[in-house]
């Protein structure tokens, strides 16, 4: 769920790709003698290890129990009260493919600049759609959708905020969708414990912060009538057995998360050093990703592609490039270096 990075072809035009397809950076620098450092998404490099499956789940059609289970687990981990709906899906974007029909054209405002697979769904769900700069410019909307914190920049709403303008379009038949991908680092930013008023919807990923983007899985939480809606729209067996099974075991491992949130706030501190130790102006981000601004940003990100590191630019906002976080002493030490011999180009 990495939609809003652009890479330059031979002729510095403009081409949105994923995050994360090296295809692109091969064709157009090459195959690096080290490999490639990938710093291009917002996922955590060091993913949750405990990835063994049992054959069964790989045999058989998703078990019911085994679903049950899985729920059970990511419903506490994200503080999701028996009274919402909650219902599982294979990765958050599926659940984005969703939400555009359970509802009649709409006046939809996004905040942006965001990831831009949520336009692109409404749009081709046939709803009127605005991007807008921040909340108050989304009056008079019907829909308003929320990236909490949002990528690329990291703004941030508080939950009472956010309930209020869940509330205020409740009142006329509204919705308010607040994806909350980057949010499990920081868990006091999640609505969660308020998932079961109406007019709101939550979004939760799960390959993002336990670094596992490729088992595709995801949530969605809000009122038992919207997600009941969300679940007949998916369809059975919508998540695979291993990523029930693996899923489970990871939301349940409170140790593990704990210790995560710690090394990200660390590492993260330790990318704005190198960042601003090289002449960035930190504008934002989360502890999963810096957003950084310089002067020189096209040429930096051409040469860093040269030398096997990839980052993303923006071209709508020339100066920014974003920085995921390197996973070892080996990959900051790569990204410190590469950045200190161009500070002399």
């Amino acid at each position: 769920m990495e939609r809003i990075s652009w890479t330059m072809n031979a002729s510095d035009t403009p081409k949105l790709v994923h995050g994360g397809d090296l295809s692109d950076a091969i064709i157009r620098f090459g195959m690096p003698e080290g490999g490639w450092l990938d710093l291009s998404t917002g996922i955590n490099p060091v993913a949750y290890p405990n990835t063994a499956v049992d054959p069964s789940n790989l045999w058989n059609l998703p078990q019911q129990t085994v679903l049950d289970g899985l729920l059970g687990t990511a419903r506490n981990f994200y503080g999701v009260t028996a009274d919402a709906g909650f219902v599982a899906a294979p990765g958050t974007q599926a659940i984005l493919q969703c939400l555009p029909s359970l509802r009649g054209p709409s006046d939809v405002a996004i905040l942006a600049p965001t990831y831009e697979e949520h336009a692109e769904t409404w749009r081709a769900g046939g709803h009127r759609v605005r991007m807008v700069g921040n909340l108050d410019d989304a009056q008079p909307a019907d829909v308003v959708v929320v990236v909490n914190p949002n990528n690329p920049d990291g703004q941030t709403y508080s939950p009472g905020v956010l309930i209020s303008w869940a509330e205020k379009l409740a009142a006329k038949g509204g919705l308010l969708v607040v994806d909350q991908a980057f949010t499990d680092p920081t868990p006091e930013l999640s609505l969660a414990s308020k998932a079961d008023i109406s007019g709101l919807i939550l979004l939760h990923s799960f390959g993002k912060f336990f670094g596992l983007a490729g088992l595709r899985l995801g949530f969605a939480s809000g009122n038992q009538e919207t997600i009941s809606l969300l679940k007949r729209k998916l369809g059975p067996w919508a998540v695979s057995g291993p990523a029930l099974e693996i899923g489970a075991r990871a939301y349940g491992d409170e140790d593990w998360a704990t210790e995560t949130r710690s090394r990200l706030a660390r590492d993260r501190a330790r990318l704005d050093q190198i960042l601003s130790e090289n002449d960035f102006e930190i504008i934002g981000g989360t502890d999963l990703f810096r957003l950084g601004a310089h002067e020189k940003a096209g040429q930096i990100y051409h040469l860093l592609g040269e030398a096997g590191i990839l980052v993303r630019p923006f071209p709508d906002y020339p100066k920014w490039l974003r920085f995921g976080l390197p996973g070892n002493d080996v990959a900051f030490s790569r990204l410190a270096a590469a950045l200190g011999g161009l500070s002399g180009e």
